[in-house]
């Protein structure tokens, strides 16, 4: 099974884990469940990508604590935060930390479901942008040191004659290196080697991304409703 349907489940009390396993497997899910935050994170560089259902009501460490080192060490893995408690500090200081939803102990099947739809979609979205990273970087490590000081200037906006004056070599030869950098990068635009470089880790200016990465942020996908949103939403009905 992908790890698109793999859950994490990071419950102490054993009847409550029996229970979420149980619903996992009931919608379709893969659970992997442990006993403890301590447990968890003890293995979760050893663990592929998947979402994780994490019990806040523990102690040592406490909920907060493990949550704050997951979005520490994995913050693309999404986190729905569970609580027997029901209380919005809590919730609120869960979502802070980064977690994607906060559900309320018992938990149905069908509330389960509807919370993890958007983060399997989440995770999706995170481990692609992951590989576009790698792949990024694979590219970028093929560019010599000029071939790097010339597109970095070329994405900040200059002209191939401005570059060739701050460098001090020809405009022929910035072109020449330009081209290089086309094809060790595998694009076709100045445009998607600004986008592969952004997506690579470098920081440029964003003058040829704003229009590359429209479609991309029109289709970001919204959060689903907060714990905190619900709660606050029962209370003035």
């Amino acid at each position: 099974m992908s790890h698109r349907r793999t859950v994490y489940v990071v419950e102490r009390d054993l009847l409550a884990r029996r229970l979420l396993t149980s619903h996992l497997v009931q919608i379709g899910a893969e659970p992997w469940p442990f006993a403890g935050g301590a447990e968890f994170l003890n293995m979760l560089d050893h663990l592929m990508p998947a979402c994780i259902l994490l019990d806040m009501d523990v102690d040592a460490p406490d909920g907060l604590e493990v949550l704050a080192e997951l979005m520490r060490r994995q913050p693309g893995w999404p986190v729905v935060a569970l609580s027997g408690r029901g209380q919005v500090p809590l919730a609120v200081e869960a979502m802070k930390l980064g977690a994607l939803d906060f559900l309320e102990k018992p938990v149905s099947a069908a509330r389960l479901a509807a919370a993890l739809a958007p983060a399997w979609t989440a995770l999706e979205r995170s481990v692609e942008a992951g590989e576009a990273r790698r792949i990024a970087q694979e590219r970028l490590a093929r560019l010599t040191a000029r071939e790097l000081d010339i597109s970095l200037a070329l994405f900040s906006g200059r002209s191939n004659k401005t570059v060739a004056h701050d460098l001090g070599i020809s405009v022929r030869t910035v072109e020449m290196h330009r081209a290089h950098v086309m094809a060790k990068l595998g694009v076709k635009s100045l445009a998607e080697a600004a986008v592969l470089a952004t997506q690579g880790g470098l920081a440029i200016t964003p003058a040829y991304l704003r229009e590359a990465l429209a479609p991309a942020a029109a289709a970001a996908a919204e959060l689903p409703q907060s714990f905190l949103a619900r709660r606050l939403a029962a209370r003035s009905a």
